[in-house]
């Protein structure tokens, strides 16, 4: 390590970095930092290998929001072999989805699919695929993310990646979820938390209080208090941390209003890109059970929170699920019915949610570069889905496109 310090100081910090963080060990912050100092000193960003690493520590000091800000251009305006693009535009998305930018997140991480599918490269496609599984069944698009679902399971077991397994797992569970099978997500919440999953994403706690809810709502405070027993506090850094200690206070007393009162108190904290997603979903607990018992001031309040906070990341799918509660508590009814699904020539796959967006802008008479800033992607996510587009549903321009727009 000595020698491999002098001739590769930027990789030493990021394997010393990152290893230390995996092992939660101290110092860890300090190895990833200097990592990013010295990728900027040093003038790496030529070099697909130092970038995928700089953006891998960037996920791993949990700031996804910044993967894009600081390498999507080098990625834009470099020349990569496919399988290296595949991979840096993979991590692009899967920090835009962690940042709550689920659409263009979902975007960037299915070109890259496509990418390493065409290069032959089933080990990427693998990785990528196993983190759209989770993204898609957040956003709704349940088809898609049971079809990656079963794609990456077949695929990690070809390249025997367990790596991709621990992804598939948690994307797994978020699908369970997302289908209102309840029984079969509470199954993977238990191998997850046994299996100490959710290390990479800041996760682990989270994962472990979601099941102590679950008990604890469904009258099995012993179970719940088991699960918490002996755990230390949730750090403050992790994704939802500043409010982990009065999530946990509320399991253990789950009818204490004084308690739900202090949760909902501390879920403003919650301001980081990372934490959009977690305060929804708290405020989603709290306000479904606040109309459980009979509440129902609270329970409006924290449930329209809920669906604005997923709204506003494109989280479709739990959108659903929190509406429904929200209508059980105001007893309205939903007043929109989404069309049907743009049907593609016999022999064509089904337009995925990415195109359907790309075509409705371009549809709408937006150019290219119009569409890439309306969804928030590059002008060349644009033509790859653009060109996808016009072979499955046999138009051969964009006028013949806009001629469907009704049935967009």
């Amino acid at each position: 390590m000595s020698r491999f310090s002098v001739q590769e100081p930027f990789l030493a910090a990021v394997v010393t970095g990152v290893a230390l963080s995996r092992a939660g060990l101290p110092g860890a912050v300090v190895h990833l930092e200097r990592a990013l100092a010295l990728f900027d000193s040093l003038g790496l960003h030529d070099d697909p290998l130092y970038l995928e690493c700089a953006i891998f520590v960037t996920l791993t000091l949990i700031r996804p929001h910044e993967a894009r800000l600081k390498y999507a251009g080098y990625v834009d305006r470099l020349s990569f072999d496919p399988v290296a693009r595949a991979r840096l535009l993979a991590m692009i998305g899967l920090g835009d989805a962690w940042a709550g930018n689920l659409v263009r997140g979902q975007a960037e991480m299915l070109e890259a699919r496509d990418l390493a599918l065409q290069a032959g490269r089933p080990d990427v496609q693998a990785e990528v695929t196993s983190w759209l599984i989770k993204c898609e069944a957040l956003r709704g698009d349940l088809s898609s993310s049971a079809a990656h679902l079963a794609e990456a399971r077949t695929l990690a077991a070809r390249n025997g990646s367990a790596w991709v397994a621990g992804h598939i797992v948690e994307g797994s569970a978020t699908l369970h979820f997302a289908q209102g099978d309840t029984e079969a997500w509470v199954a993977m919440l238990e191998l997850m938390v046994a299996g100490g999953m959710g290390v990479d994403s800041g996760l682990t706690f989270e994962y472990r209080w979601e099941l102590a809810t679950h008990h604890a709502l469904h009258g099995s405070l012993s179970t719940a208090a088991r699960l918490l027993d002996g755990v230390p506090p949730a750090p403050v850094f992790l994704p939802g941390g500043p409010a982990m200690a009065a999530w946990r206070s509320w399991i253990e007393a789950p009818d204490d209003e004084q308690r739900m009162h202090e949760f909902e108190s501390v879920l403003p904290e919650l301001t980081r890109p990372a934490e959009r997603l977690p305060r929804a979903r708290m405020a989603w607990l709290l306000g479904a059970h606040h109309g459980r018992r009979g509440r129902r001031a609270p329970a409006v309040r924290l449930l329209e929170a809920a669906c604005a906070g997923y709204a506003a990341i494109g989280a479709g799918g739990m959108l659903a699920l929190t509406e429904a509660d929200l209508l059980g508590v105001t007893g309205g009814r939903p007043s929109y019915t989404p069309p049907p699904p743009l049907a593609s020539k016999p022999g064509e796959a089904a337009l995925t949610g990415a195109e359907i967006r790309v075509a409705v802008a371009v549809a709408d008479g937006l150019s290219n570069r119009e569409a890439a800033e309306r969804l928030f992607v590059s002008v060349k996510t644009v033509e790859f889905h653009l060109g996808n587009i016009f072979r499955k549903l046999d138009v051969r321009n964009r006028t013949e496109l806009a001629r469907r727009r009704d049935t967009l």
